[in-house]
């Protein structure tokens, strides 16, 4: 049994069949760090060398330093209990296919297993006898102009959609500062007032009805649910026009 791990993808393991690229290895080192996959296995690179990847991935040293090499994909899978395999088309061959989304779903439900995701070759992805090794295939929607992804890009996509599934999709995004209170009625026909009289004083109005423009400012502003702060940074728009008109008016001696 696979241990319990703190960190959600720890048990998550990315094999690299015969990469060509250090570089590509690379940035894959970098996707992983981003989304805490915890191990990476290179089945017969055709290079590898520990500090230029750390040199192009930064901070990654210990993460580099557990990157395991193996002889044969078996070999690299062989404590697994559960392997995705990438193809940028789905085959004849009848298999367990999946878009990133799907696949996400099945990895988070194995998250206490080690799980590989396994990615081939840059110039020609992964044979179907390595697929063979494979409990399920992820198949990437691309142009059909354009199939084929950079390995980085393609392990990004994929790891991006098991991190959601793992963790919390829904957890709140960072807010801006916020005033402390919602606006009370009164002040935010304070707010109106301001931008209708700094629009009266540009002309704005002219052949429009002041009501009916008022009603659409109105209306939208309260779909937009201002708080108290951003509510008086509307109305200091208004005093401000109206004090610029006011001002240019004296300065012409008007």
């Amino acid at each position: 049994m696979t241990r319990r791990s703190s960190a959600p993808l720890d048990n998550l393991t990315l094999v690299l069949d015969h990469p060509k690229h250090l570089v590509n290895i690379a940035s894959v080192v970098r996707v992983m760090n981003n989304f805490g996959i915890g191990s990476l296995r290179l089945v017969r690179p055709d290079s590898f060398d520990a500090h230029r990847i750390t040199g192009i991935a930064h901070r990654s040293e210990r993460l580099v330093k557990s990157i395991t090499n193996h002889d044969s994909l078996a070999d690299a899978l062989a404590d697994c209990t559960w392997a995705i395999g990438t193809s940028a088309r789905p085959r004849s061959d009848g298999r367990n296919y999946a878009r990133p989304r799907q696949a996400a779903r099945w990895v988070a439900a194995r998250v206490e297993d080690r799980v590989a995701l396994v990615f081939g070759r840059e110039d020609r992805g992964l044979k179907n006898d390595d697929l063979d090794h494979c409990q399920a295939v992820v198949v990437i929607p691309t142009s059909p102009e354009h199939p084929s992804l950079n390995l980085a890009q393609a392990c990004l996509l994929v790891a991006y959609e098991i991190f959601l599934a793992v963790g919390d999709p829904h957890a709140p995004l960072p807010t801006g500062r916020r005033a402390d209170r919602t606006p009370t009625h009164a002040e935010l026909e304070a707010t109106y007032e301001a931008l209708e009289r700094g629009l009266a004083s540009i002309d704005f109005f002219k052949a429009r009805r002041p009501r009916a423009v008022m009603r659409t400012l109105r209306t939208t502003i309260a779909r937009a649910r201002p708080d108290l702060r951003e509510a008086r940074l509307l109305a200091a728009v208004g005093h401000e026009i109206r004090h610029f008109v006011d001002r240019a008016s004296a300065d012409r001696g008007t």
